[in-house]
C-alpha cells in the first residue's frame, strides 16, 4: 500500500472511531449501557488501528493492549504506553457486553450501569484524542 493510501485509510479509521464514540454517548443516553461500553471499546480500537495505518503499518487483532504493546514505532509506542491502563479496562468490554453467555445467569442489558458507560466513554475519548494528537 502506498503512503498516500495508508494516510487515507488512517483518516477513515479515525473518523469511524469518532463516530463510534458519538454512538456510545447516544447509547448511554437511551439506557443501553452495555452498547455504550462496547462502542467505547470499538472507538478506542479503531483509533489505535488508525494510528498504525498512519504510520504505514497493518494493524491486526482486537486487543487494545496488544495494539499498544506491539506498536512497531518506538517513539510513538512510548507515547502510547500511558494508555495501557485504559486499554486493559476497555479490553474487558469486548465480549461480555454483547453476548448473553458472557455473564453468569444474566444478560448484558441487565448488568451494565450508567457509571460503567460513563467510565468507558471517558477512557475511549482519551484514547481517541491521544491518537488524534499523534496523527498531526
Amino acid at each position: 500500500m502506498s503512503l498516500e493510501k495508508f494516510t487515507h485509510e488512517a483518516e477513515r479509521w479515525l473518523l469511524q472511531a469518532q463516530a463510534d464514540l458519538k454512538a456510545a454517548e447516544t447509547s448511554q443516553s437511551t439506557g443501553s449501557y452495555e452498547w455504550a461500553c462496547f462502542q467505547s471499546q470499538q472507538a478506542a480500537e479503531k483509533a489505535l488501528k488508525a494510528l498504525w495505518l498512519y504510520n504505514a503499518h497493518e494493524p491486526w487483532g482486537h486487543s487494545l493492549v496488544k495494539l499498544i504493546q506491539d506498536f512497531p514505532d518506538g517513539p510513538v509506542k512510548a507515547k502510547l504506553d500511558d494508555l495501557i491502563s485504559h486499554a486493559k479496562r476497555l479490553d474487558k468490554l469486548y465480549i461480555p457486553t454483547r453476548y448473553p453467555n458472557g455473564l453468569p445467569d444474566s444478560i448484558p442489558a441487565e448488568v451494565y450501569t450508567d457509571g460503567e458507560a460513563s467510565d468507558a466513554i471517558g477512557l475511549a475519548r482519551e484514547v481517541v484524542e491521544a491518537v488524534r494528537a499523534l496523527m498531526v
